[in-house]
């Protein structure tokens, strides 16, 4: 991932403090920590199918009595200053936003992207309203200037730590005198990731639900893997793309869940660090002949049948070949974040279904209603799941 240059971190500091000076100008004396600027409004959770929204949630552990502002150690080992009650926050990028999403969708006054058109029916529509500043990786887009015309008190960031992850939150931190967090997550470490985020915004109580779902789910999901035993890993391929030939790469953050689950057979010289994967050629396709292709949405699922060169691959020939469900994100990550671990429910029972003895609808139902509010009809389930599963394994 590329990483902004000191350089124009400096030239913007300059530019956002003369705004924010600008902005404070304009705002009352007597303002109470965390009451947003002039002409702007917290952000309210709507439960997903209705249009009043909810009354936020209180913090469940409250600051300490005339505290304006206490310390907060992040994953990177920062020791920041951070507003006693949490009220106003920006992601960092969709890896955080996610997390904070589930967690206290109500904090939020921005997003890092449009919500596409398979995510709407399952957010409200009170946050699919909120301003898009960008993120910080991947697009390498951030919008500092806009951040700061929203006036959070504080950034998340979530996610896979870069070596430079100091640097970074330091720069966003002297950019927008504000101050900015990282927590760490990977698969194995979401719940406590949650857990960190709930100390962080005064939510524990919710914060361990969601870690304990997470934590099950991976506990069982190495349990179902030490029954398969890693000499009978399922050969695998995850291809993405318009033409299907990006792979996401074994040993990439992006494969995290796949090498977990499956063989991984895509192997490459340099695993790309972006969602969109290492490209590679048919030949090369031909060449690793998976047993099983699961393809990315909206991609080339529907059409391979009839192509006379993927017919060659014996995924194909054999009708093992599925397309990852996609609503309110991909199931196996784009981007890598807790939408995984509906992936990590999905592929045991896709790959292994006589140790993933378990209800998948079931599982997911919760899932949906633990990380978005929503609940899950069998209806829904099913469109979402229409070429995930052979039809007796729905």
């Amino acid at each position: 991932m590329r990483k902004k240059s000191p350089a124009l971190l400096t030239s913007i500091f300059f530019m956002v403090s003369l705004l924010i000076l600008s902005a404070l100008a304009g705002c009352g004396a007597g303002a109470a920590p965390g009451t947003p600027p002039t002409g702007q409004t917290p952000a309210a959770t709507t439960p997903a199918g209705t249009d009043t929204p909810a009354t936020p949630d209180a913090p469940e552990t409250p600051p300490p009595a005339g505290a304006a502002t206490v310390a907060f150690v992040d994953s990177a080992g920062r020791e920041v200053e951070v507003p006693a009650q949490i009220t106003r926050v920006s992601p960092s990028g969709a890896l955080a936003q996610m997390f904070i999403q589930a967690l206290a969708p109500d904090l939020l006054v921005s997003i890092a992207g449009d919500f596409s058109a398979a995510a709407e029916p399952y957010i409200a529509e009170n946050l699919r309203q909120l301003p898009v500043v960008g993120q910080f990786y991947g697009t390498d887009n951030l919008n500092i200037e806009e951040i700061a015309s929203i006036g959070p008190e504080l950034v998340i960031d979530i996610g896979e730590p870069k070596s430079s992850i100091v640097e970074d939150m330091d720069s966003i931190t002297d950019a927008l005198a504000i101050p900015a967090v990282h927590i760490t997550a990977t698969l194995a470490t979401t719940g406590d990731a949650f857990r960190a985020l709930g100390e962080l915004l005064g939510r524990e109580a919710a914060a361990e639900r969601i870690a304990a779902f997470c934590d099950t789910a991976y506990a069982d999901a190495l349990a179902i893997m030490a029954q398969v035993g890693e000499d009978n890993k399922v050969p695998l391929l995850y291809l993405l793309g318009d033409g299907g030939l990006n792979v996401i790469a074994a040993t990439s953050f992006h494969a995290e869940l796949i090498d977990l689950i499956a063989d991984n057979i895509a192997k490459v010289d340099s695993p790309s660090s972006r969602g969109t994967g290492n490209e590679v050629d048919l030949e090369q396709l031909l060449l690793w002949d998976p047993e099983v292709i699961i393809f990315g949405p909206d991609s080339i699922y529907d059409t391979v049948a009839a192509d006379t060169v993927w017919q060659q691959m014996k995924a194909i020939q054999n009708g093992a070949y599925y397309e990852i469900p996609l609503g309110p994100y991909n199931w196996m990550g784009i981007p890598p974040s807790v939408n995984r671990f509906l992936g990590m429910l999905w592929l045991p029972k896709l790959l292994y279904p006589e140790y993933a003895n378990y209800d998948l609808y079931e599982k997911a139902a919760e899932y949906y209603k633990l990380f978005y509010d929503f609940d899950l009809s069998r209806d829904n389930y099913d469109q979402l799941t229409a070429k995930a599963l052979p039809a007796g394994q729905r």
